[in-house]
């Protein structure tokens, strides 16, 4: 028996009829956006969290936070839920407790719509305590229509004027940040915090304020504290699906070329797992770290063995989860970091069983103390030869680049075009 489609379609509808494709170009920052206050664009911790938790913050001489990234919750909100839960798990139980959590992007899909931000943002953190600070990524950034304004939702939810409630709150309680622009400095007791807004574009794009105003930052920060740079697009990335991304190696290489401040750690999104990776550049170690699996749906594959070390970029991958969704505990005091990243149950298990969101997938250890270039000394992050692309796709390293033979190809060619004349 013939079997037919009995659901009728209407006139004219096509089975080849594709999505219009995304609107992915670079968007400039809109000028009806303006800085919630002048540059350098600097927000305090005291201005984030309580005084009672400044106050333990001091008093323990320990500065605890959360991290993620890539956590809007669309078409599937299970993962992203399960992430807030382990965070909330995680103030009840034993050890130092997190007083904020800083998010390195894409807090909502597709396109940073304000109409998304209840269901991506609000109500699955409406049972989480802390305030939550941020970074947009590119899809916080990315155009709904041709016709649609860039970061609208970011701008309206993340910098408010302080006191504010948006409409896409509704009844959560949770009150809209006031940070000072979409790139912005974090001034905490024990870490500067250096947050990049790298736009829309694939491997990321920084306009010549913005890079003027890193260089600034990098130079200037406070010389007794650890730096940590926050970007979305990573600098380095053993995945299949995004990689790492050659545009932001190079601006951080020139930021700490031109500042000689070296960051204690670079965390980023973009990538939808969980990668530590080290690079090692002379005496001086630089972690790089990948937060992209806070609960966006779909998880992009590890393309290499943890213990890869790409022969081009010297980057390591010292650590990689891609099964499980999660999130990151910085534990900053003056001379150490110390964090963790914690896995939490997959949709389909026990969302009530306690044991599951206790899983330390990595635990780590780093220095706290200021980086400074010595006379002479520089860091590559950018291949000076090769494909210049940090850890590629399929093999887990960068392409590498095929032996010149411009001479040669320059006469072929030229043959063949006469021959084609």
């Amino acid at each position: 028996m013939q079997r037919t489609n009995s659901r009728p379609r209407q006139p004219g509808a096509s089975l080849a009829k594709k999505e219009p494709p995304r609107i992915i170009a670079y968007e400039p920052i809109p000028p009806q956006f303006p800085p919630l206050r002048p540059a350098p664009f600097h927000m305090d911790l005291s201005e984030v969290v309580s005084a009672a938790n400044i106050q333990q913050i001091t008093s323990q001489k320990l500065l605890t936070l959360h991290c993620i990234g890539d956590s809007g919750g669309v078409k599937r909100p299970e993962a992203q839920m399960l992430v807030a839960q382990g965070m909330e798990q995680s103030l009840t139980n034993g050890g130092a407790k997190a007083t904020f959590c800083y998010h390195v992007g894409d807090v909502v899909y597709y396109n940073g719509e304000p109409v998304d931000y209840w269901a991506q943002y609000y109500e699955p953190y409406e049972h989480y305590p802390l305030p939550i600070v941020a970074i947009p990524g590119n899809h916080d950034g990315e155009l709904l229509t041709r016709q649609s304004t860039t970061l609208t939702g970011f701008h309206e939810n993340f910098i408010a004027p302080p006191g504010s409630y948006t409409h896409e709150s509704r009844d959560s309680g949770r009150m809209a940040m006031s940070q000072p622009y979409f790139y912005w400095t974090l001034l905490t007791p024990y870490a500067t915090f250096i947050g990049l807004y790298t736009n829309v574009i694939e491997h990321g794009r920084i306009d010549d304020d913005q890079r003027a105003w890193f260089h600034s930052e990098m130079k200037n920060a406070p010389k007794d504290k650890a730096v940590i740079v926050a970007l979305h697009h990573p600098v380095y990335s053993f995945d299949d699906h995004h990689s790492g991304s050659p545009n932001m190696a190079q601006e951080l290489q020139d930021a700490i070329a031109e500042s000689r401040r070296v960051p204690n750690m670079v965390l980023t999104g973009h990538v939808h797992n969980y990668q530590r990776i080290e690079m090692q550049n002379g005496n001086i170690k630089i972690p790089f770290f990948v937060i992209g699996n806070g609960g966006y749906w779909n998880l992009h594959h590890i393309a290499s063995p943890v213990g890869y070390s790409d022969p081009e970029t010297r980057a390591k991958l010292l650590s990689a989860t891609d099964k499980r969704h999660g999130y990151v505990t910085f534990e900053i005091s003056q001379h150490i970091i110390n964090g963790h990243f914690t896995t939490v149950p997959r949709p389909q298990e026990s969302w009530s069983d306690p044991n599951a969101y206790n899983d330390q997938a990595d635990v780590f250890s780093y220095s706290a103390d200021p980086i400074f270039l010595a006379d002479g000394e520089d860091v590559v992050l950018v291949p000076p030869n090769g494909s210049h692309v940090p850890p590629t796709t399929g093999a887990g390293g960068a392409k590498k680049a095929k032996p010149a033979k411009a001479k040669k190809s320059k006469k072929k060619s030229a043959k063949k075009a006469k021959k084609k004349l």
